[in-house]
């Protein structure tokens, strides 16, 4: 089997739309150009494709010890790392933000300019994608990291009615300040933010109730989820919360295996 970086080995078990299932096939090796295919958005977006991506424990749980990092393995970090340079915006809600200490994206530019020449994603000159964080009353500290440690200005969609000296401090921090609704953003006002801006490969990663908003509007495209080889118990969160229950179904496009017992999933809306 062939190593592809940091270690890691990952075998495919591919699903396309449908085809056959492959359990029982011998799964190919993968290399990091395999993986990048594997992950490529579609070709010749005119509107946002919406991709989630989520990790969470065998139990269920978002987190760990009230961070989804605390649930990463190698085989994860590899992806989430590919998946922010394969998108054009990076989302966020900003209580996210807040309990993740949020900066900038660190993406690798010769990688975003290779992804983009093969037409998987990426960005024609390697910049890295901006953080977009959808937050309704502006609350967000204007010395944090995601105005202080970033290379792009971040996106801060919020509302009419958040206050003004919210809005006019994070400005004056560096941020691009959007108002995309009166009292609330819909999430169809979201993406036509976004749309607007030409950033059609969208990456959301959070949290749970922004995740929730996108599902019940029939607005996520695919879900990128990692299962950790871990139990957690607790209370914690699951990846998706809502005031309704919905259903959205989901047709599996890969699956992925580490050593370590990391399972990746590619899930795509039929």
């Amino acid at each position: 089997m062939q190593r592809i970086p940091n270690a890691i080995q990952l075998t495919a078990h591919t699903h396309p739309a449908g085809s056959a299932s492959s359990a029982g096939c011998h799964p190919p090796a993968l290399d990091a150009d395999g993986l990048a295919e594997l992950y490529a958005y579609p070709t010749s977006l005119d509107a946002p494709w919406v991709r989630t991506n989520f990790v969470s424990s065998i139990d269920g749980a978002a987190t760990a010890g009230d961070k989804s990092e605390g649930l990463g393995t190698p085989a994860d970090k590899q992806v989430f790392m590919l998946l922010r340079d394969l998108a054009d915006v990076i989302l966020i809600g900003a209580g996210t933000v807040r309990a993740e200490n949020y900066g900038g994206a660190r993406t690798d530019a010769h990688r975003r300019r290779k992804l983009y020449a093969q037409g998987f994603g990426g960005h024609q000159d390697g910049a890295p994608p901006p953080i977009a964080v959808v937050t309704a009353g502006a609350a967000l500290e204007p010395g944090s990291r995601l105005f202080t440690d970033t290379e792009v200005p971040p996106l801060i969609i919020t509302t009419a009615t958040a206050p003004e000296d919210r809005k006019r401090a994070l400005a004056d921090a560096g941020a691009e300040v959007i108002e995309a609704g009166g009292v609330a953003v819909t999430p169809k006002a979201l993406l036509s933010v976004l749309a607007e801006r030409g950033l059609h490969r969208v990456l959301c990663e959070g949290g749970p109730h922004l995740h929730g908003e996108l599902l019940a509007a029939d607005l996520v495209d695919e879900l990128c989820l990692t299962t950790a080889p871990l139990l957690i118990g607790g209370t914690a969160r699951r990846i998706a919360l809502s005031a309704h229950e919905f259903q959205c179904t989901m047709t599996r496009r890969h699956l992925l295996l580490d050593e370590d017992g990391t399972i990746l999933t590619r899930w795509v809306r039929r």
